[in-house]
């Protein structure tokens, strides 16, 4: 019989997640923020996504074997609430809570947990339950799924998780072995997240913003190495400026924020205009410059004797959607090979606990092929959609939706393409996209106008095919899944500006037949029709929205913005003349 395990995300009380393997293969996941059309679903339970993943898979409740979460109890003996203490002897309510009540979020969300199992009918004395420490999770969603063999090295960039916020590991023939952790307040990323919250990005959402605009700033300009103590192998956040809490933290409004008075008077007000101007800008640079520095010195450090091996590097966590940083590790003289984890932020624990739950009981985890793990729609549920909803939309069946798709683009339109299975995680990789031609100038523009209203310096992602990319880009590495920056070839960058960041680099995204035939045969038509095989891509979504998941949200998102085109399965979606005009 084969072992059926399920992994569940969200302790933290944000990006609840489920995801289901069939012994060793993952067979379905979703964020519950998709399902539920909010945003991260702050404060929810991922009941919906354990709902979809059993109804994709067939089975029934009672058939769970082991229910994995990425969350686990941390012993008063080891390290990590001492250290946690200590660290927070100013803050002494939680210094203290830390010693003598530390697992309290554990025990509070277990019970999360099992109240959720039992509306769900799965029944709590039947599964195995697994709890996996926050770290351990993100560390075996990009070793076990990156289909890496022999010893390979290990990263975990987050925010923070129980007590620890970073892993050095390594894994070996099915095993991670932990080589140092880094403890709260002293997160990397918790760094950076802070830095976002003084240039008034959200720090969830806003380091895929300042690590844009740090291109356009001067890092030598500033010197904020005063923020942590870095010595080469140990590294701590000055709390006296930053990741400040209790009656350190800076307030304005009665709103504290994660730095201090101190951090005020160094570095000027928070910023409230333009983030172009001097000094938050170069603040921007100077960032993106500290992190990338401190991070490859203490990969080059812990990591160095396990990557002289074989030159396998993985990476999770919400720190690895730094593009950027991910092109330092790569370029680190021992990296041959770098897998990021394409569901890197917390809902990918989800999969990452699942995977280390399954390691346990000695079955081979598969690698990870594609994120195509979400709903998936027929042609006859999107006509039944359009026939239904509020906005009479006008429609047709297309012969050949990626035909269509490509004249359209060649044409200048923008096209909203919904297709098969949701992606799994933040990246629009084909699915649920909206696709411009990049060699058109106006196109980002139009999207801005149209859809994302993004900030005009912003650069888009593109998606093309391998034989185009072996010519576009200063590649020779895997780009699956949109997570590394590469250089483009300079003569290349002006034909494709609307997907090339001001220094020079671009996001891709290379896709591969075998994983999505319908998108590349998009790229297809399009090299036939103007002799590129690439276009823009960017998620089907509004500003501050979940990903559109349903023919329904896309067809909410289309009547709620100025699209003219969408593309469902093989359904042609567009707009009254009228309607067209109102906008």
């Amino acid at each position: 019989m084969p072992v059926i395990t399920l992994g569940l995300s969200g302790e933290l009380g944000y990006d609840a997640a489920a995801a289901l393997f069939i012994d060793g293969e993952v067979v379905a996941a979703v964020e519950e923020e998709r399902l539920v059309r909010r945003k991260h679903a702050r404060g929810m339970m991922p009941v919906n996504a354990v709902r979809y993943c059993l109804r994709s898979a067939k089975l029934k409740p009672r058939q769970i074997d082991q229910v994995a979460i990425s969350y686990a109890p941390v012993s008063i003996f080891g390290r990590a609430r001492w250290h946690y203490a200590a660290r927070m002897w100013y803050a002494p309510d939680r210094a203290l809570d830390a010693l003598f009540n530390g697992n309290r979020r554990y025990r509070r969300y277990v019970k999360r947990v099992k109240a959720m199992l039992a509306e769900l009918a799965i029944p709590w004395e039947k599964v195995r339950f697994v709890p996996v420490e926050h770290q351990l999770a993100h560390a075996a969603s990009a070793y076990y799924l990156s289909g890496f063999k022999g010893k390979t090295a290990i990263l975990s960039l987050d925010l923070r998780g129980e007590y620890a916020t970073t892993l050095f590991a390594y894994g070996e023939n099915g095993r991670i072995h932990k080589i140092k952790e880094l403890y709260e307040p002293d997160s990397l990323k918790g760094l950076y997240g802070a830095m976002c919250d003084y240039l008034g990005f959200d720090s969830l959402d806003g380091e895929t913003k300042v690590m844009g605009i740090a291109t356009y700033g001067n890092a030598e300009k500033y010197d904020l190495s005063f923020l942590a103590d870095y010595s080469g192998k140990d590294f701590r956040i000055n709390t006296r400026m930053i990741r400040t809490v209790g009656l350190r933290r800076y307030k304005q409004r009665s709103v504290g924020y994660p730095y201090s008075e101190d951090f005020i008077d160094q570095l000027g007000p928070r910023r409230a205009g333009d983030v172009f101007q001097d000094p938050y800008v170069h603040y921007a640079a100077a960032m993106q410059k500290l992190h990338e520095k401190i991070t490859t010195g203490l990969v080059t450090h812990y990591l160095a004797d396990a990557l002289k091996e074989n030159g396998q590097l993985v990476i999770a966590g919400m720190g690895a959607f730094n593009v950027k940083l991910n092109r330092r590790l790569l370029d680190l003289p021992w990296v041959k090979q770098l897998y990021v984890q394409p569901m890197a932020g917390d809902a990918g624990t989800a999969i990452g606990a699942a995977a280390y739950a399954i390691s346990k009981q000695n079955i081979e985890v598969g690698k990870l092929r594609h994120t195509y793990l979400g709903p998936r729609f027929t042609t006859d549920q999107c006509i039944r959609a359009c026939k239904a909803h509020r906005d009479r939309p006008i429609f047709e069946i297309l012969d050949s939706p990626a035909e269509k798709a490509a004249e359209l683009l060649t044409e200048g339109h923008l096209v909203a393409w919904f297709q098969g299975r949701m992606e799994f995680g933040p990246r629009a990789l084909g699915n649920r996209s909206i696709l411009g031609n990049p060699r058109i100038s106006g196109s980002v523009q139009e999207i801005n106008q149209k859809v994302k209203f993004r900030e005009k310096w912003r650069a888009f992602s593109p998606s093309m095919l391998e034989s185009l990319a072996k010519q576009m880009l200063d590649l020779d590495h895997a780009a699956d899944f949109m997570t590394i920056s590469f250089d483009v070839v300079p003569e290349w960058r002006e034909l494709f500006p609307a997907v090339v960041y001001k220094d020079g680099t671009t996001r891709a995204h290379v896709v591969r037949k075998a994983s999505n035939p319908r998108f590349h045969a998009v790229l297809e038509a399009m090299e036939k029709k103007t002799g590129y095989g690439i276009v823009l891509n960017t998620s089907l979504n509004r500003p501050g929205e979940a990903m559109i998941c349903s023919p329904e949200d896309a067809l909410d998102m289309f009547h709620g913005s100025d699209l003219e085109y969408m593309i469902m399965q093989d359904v042609l979606v567009t707009k009254s003349d009228d309607e067209v005009q109102g906008w």
